[in-house]
């Protein structure tokens, strides 16, 4: 198999792959960084960096946000762009960061200027790089095989970052992806980190309705930008042996384009 030509850069970003991707799905900043690279971005990975401190914050406890916020300012603060696989850490960052904050004025301010720069992964292809067809923008690439694909936006990268119509425009320009609609698409899976433990029940039966809907759907493939919205209906797909697959985005697009 030959691979497509590299592009020349036509971007320079830092990524910042978050938590959960390091220390459990480490193939989502592979396909990351093999598909933003075959788009010509020259990548740069900060070694120091680690949580944005969002699991903290959206437990209540902001004071053990903040030292981790600070670090990932400092290590960001000179980067041109930061990419993130994640439309919740992309909202903490650019969203949250302004209300954690909001009494220290100097690091407000850097805290918005960051923000300003930091996208999330689809975001970054179709607004920033202006790439909508990755059909066009690859065309020597070999083709994949087809698969029916059902897409799951995740509630902080629709409802905080307007990230809508991205993900979408991304895989529907590969014609080796069939988007399928399903029930309620759009509905929260239930996991929002520390809810699905304070409330199992309610988070229980948000997914039961989700896995149900995947289910019935006929797609071969759930896809998400969040690793953590897969993790969660994964493992009610798995419980209920419901034979599909999850994948990120970054890797359906990196699988598609190789």
């Amino acid at each position: 198999m030959t691979p497509p030509a590299r592009q020349s850069a036509r971007s320079v970003a830092s990524l910042f792959v978050t938590c959960v991707v390091d220390q459990f799905y480490p193939e989502v900043g592979e396909s990351t960084v093999r598909l933003l690279r075959r788009l010509g971005v020259e990548l740069d990975f900060p070694e120091s960096q680690t949580c944005c401190g969002q699991p903290a914050f959206n437990s209540g406890f902001r004071s053990d946000a903040i030292p981790a916020a600070r670090r990932f300012l400092e290590t960001f603060k000179d980067s041109p762009q930061i990419v993130v696989p994640s439309g919740s850490c992309a909202a903490m960052i650019r969203v949250y960061y302004r209300e954690l904050f909001q009494d220290d004025f100097e690091t407000a301010r850097l805290a918005i200027e960051v923000g300003k720069k930091t996208f999330e992964l689809s975001e970054f292809i179709v607004d920033q790089l202006g790439v909508t067809d990755l059909d066009a923008a690859l065309p020597d690439r070999t083709q994949g095989q087809g698969q029916r694909v059902a897409y799951h936006p995740g509630c902080h990268l629709k409802r905080e970052l307007d990230v809508v119509s991205q993900p979408l425009r991304l895989m529907d320009s590969l014609p080796e992806i069939e988007l399928v609609p399903f029930e309620q698409a759009d509905v929260c899976c239930g996991f929002g980190g520390t809810f699905s433990v304070k409330y199992p029940e309610i988070s229980g039966a948000m997914l039961g309705d989700k896995v149900a809907a995947v289910r019935d759907s006929g797609a071969g493939t759930l896809a998400a930008c969040d690793a953590t919205c897969l993790m969660q209906i994964g493992g009610g797909l798995e419980r209920q042996s419901v034979p599909v697959r999850t994948a990120h985005l970054a890797q359906i697009l990196d699988e598609a384009t190789s």
